[in-house]
């Protein structure tokens, strides 16, 4: 007996698969679950990509200070004023959620940006194909896309492997 359970009411994202069509980007208020806040020394320059390259949005803004930027529900990010940045990014990253048809344009605007801020796509051994993208403040940043689940592919066995079973399994995990 396993204690997961699905819970995908949850969350904006859709389910994997050709037609998936991404949410609309979500302009409510509500308290934050989780967000990530990303120093910059410019301001304007990493709003700027990360509305032009990842898609987000500016929620609100306190001039010189903080931006409030999001994609769908949930996908918080707070741009603060900083000094300085780091040299390089670290090894840690930040992953948000896109849907298979947004990874190519996505790619092509960050690289229109900052021709050397993007690494791959890749397919990874859990089904997702990843985007990894370097911000100006030299934040790494995953946009990950879930694949359409083929139950005999290698992808699920190793999912399996891990106890990790597919959508209406007869235990109910997820």
């Amino acid at each position: 007996m396993s204690d997961y359970y699905s819970a995908f009411e949850m969350s904006p994202v859709p389910a994997p698969g050709p037609d998936a069509v991404p949410p609309e980007p979500f302009r409510g208020i509500y308290g934050m679950p989780a967000f990530v806040t990303i120093p910059t020394n410019d301001l304007a320059a990493s709003v700027d990509f990360w509305i032009r390259g990842l898609g987000f949005f500016e929620l609100f803004s306190i001039p010189g200070r903080l931006v409030h930027l999001r994609r769908w529900a949930f996908q918080d990010v707070l741009m603060v004023s900083a000094e300085s940045v780091p040299e390089q990014a670290p090894a840690m990253s930040f992953s948000f959620a896109c849907v298979l048809s947004q990874v190519d344009s996505l790619v092509e605007a960050c690289r229109a940006l900052r021709p050397d801020s993007v690494d791959g796509p890749r397919d990874t051994p859990w089904n997702t194909r990843d985007v990894e993208v370097i911000t100006p403040e030299n934040a790494r940043i995953v946009v990950t896309a879930a694949k359409p689940f083929d139950p005999a592919s290698q992808e699920a066995q190793n999912l399996e492997a891990v106890g990790i079973t597919p959508p209406g399994d007869d235990e109910g995990r997820a």
